[in-house]
């Protein structure tokens, strides 16, 4: 029986992106493995049926001696295991465990790229010192002719080849994670005043902090509607924002804070508008795909992956990142247009279905595999 790892440096990233792809690999006759620091999503991994291991290992740290040993745990791992195929998702597997991987002669490796964020697409010095560093990492990493590259988008694939990271005959596209469109189903809008969702991590790179702006000239405008943020901050990434800020929001009256929530299938209903004004380029934003598979408009940043879920004035409008005003004015014509919003929802909808859906891109994702092996599909 064919083995795959999929490893992670979170166990809620495999949770909430790649727990599809590995019940659909189990019932397609795979042996796999979830590799990921434990959390309070690992114990359902192993409630699901699946062999989960963990892999201590830092979200942010780069401090070379802190880094060493968790070099030395994901090479016992990968020793012990003896998978046929190991599939990385998250900046640190991708680049340490293809090191490792490469290092004990374990060739198969897929690295999933999700978006190049601040390291590629930040400003200033610092950023400028730690791009260098890690696209020097990069091509250590990426560079074996066994190894494969996954990309969510063309922009960030082309960025990836053009940059000598890798050689384009081992890229592959596959558009995001997908969507499940049994589970994210449409639904009417609830009534009231219109609700324009924020869901995510809430992070200054994530745009919030540009929506709350633009909340503001929605009500200087006098528009009735509600801006929901729902999510929490991340402490261990330095773009999060504190609580008192979020809190000193919602005593302004600017937004409401729902937290996070497990299910987010039982709550894009609750909105008519999901926003993601997202300052960076992503791989294909999963919220994205979620709440078009619900039917609902989206408003988002004209940035790779954001604009590869959005066709402009199809199934939602692009504005340009960091500019508040460009986001109040779309968010303000679909809070003023109930027939644009059910146009554009089931747009979103029949988008979803024609391209996104858990069944295209984890398909897609086992023919990779296969050919990374050099074996040919029993599927086909």
């Amino acid at each position: 029986m064919t083995k795959v790892i999929l490893a992670a440096n979170t166990d809620w990233y495999l949770y909430n992106f790649r727990l599809s792809l590995a019940i659909f690999l189990r019932e397609k006759g795979l042996d796999v493995v979830l590799v990921s620091p434990a959390g309070k999503y690992s114990p359902v991994f192993e409630e699901k049926g699946f062999r989960w291991v963990t892999w201590d290992v830092g979200r942010q740290s780069m401090t070379p001696w802190k880094e060493i040993p968790a070099f030395g745990r994901l090479a016992q791992i990968y020793w012990r295991e003896q998978a046929d195929l190991i599939h990385h998702h998250t900046i640190k597997s991708v680049l340490y465990g293809s090191l490792v991987a490469r290092a004990l002669g374990q060739a198969n490796v897929v690295n999933s790229i999700t978006g190049r964020g601040y390291v590629f697409l930040g400003k200033g010095f610092k950023a400028g010192l730690l791009r260098n560093f890690v696209k020097t990492f990069y091509r250590l990493s990426l560079n074996h002719p066994n190894f494969a590259a996954i990309f969510e988008n063309d922009a960030d694939r082309q960025y990836f080849i053009e940059q000598k990271l890798i050689p384009v005959e081992r890229t592959w596209l596959i558009p995001g994670v997908g969507v499940d469109p049994q589970r994210f189903v449409p639904s009417k809008e609830p009534t009231g005043p219109p609700v324009i969702f924020l869901v995510g991590r809430l992070l200054w790179d994530k745009g919030v902090g540009v929506l709350v702006q633009a909340a503001r000239r929605l009500q200087q405008r006098n528009r009735q509607a509600r801006i929901v943020l729902v999510g929490e901050p991340d402490p261990g990434n330095p773009a999060s924002i504190d609580t008192t800020t979020l809190q000193g929001w919602v005593e302004e009256g600017i937004i409401e804070w729902w937290g996070w929530k497990p299910d987010m299938s039982k709550v894009y209903p609750q909105c008519h508008i999901v926003a993601a004004p997202t300052m960076y380029g992503e791989g294909v934003p999963t919220v994205l795909l979620e709440a078009a598979a619900c039917g609902r408009p989206l408003v988002t940043t004209n940035m790779p992956g954001c604009r590869d879920a959005v066709i402009d004035a199809y199934n939602g409008l692009l504005v340009p990142p960091g500019n508040p005003i460009a986001l109040a004015d779309a968010l303000d014509r679909l809070v003023s247009d109930k027939a644009l919003r059910g146009r554009m929802g089931a747009a979103g909808r029949q988008l979803i279905l024609e391209k996104f859906t858990t069944s295209h891109i984890n398909s897609a994702t086992l023919e990779v595999y296969y050919k990374v092996l050099n074996r040919i599909n029993p599927q086909e």
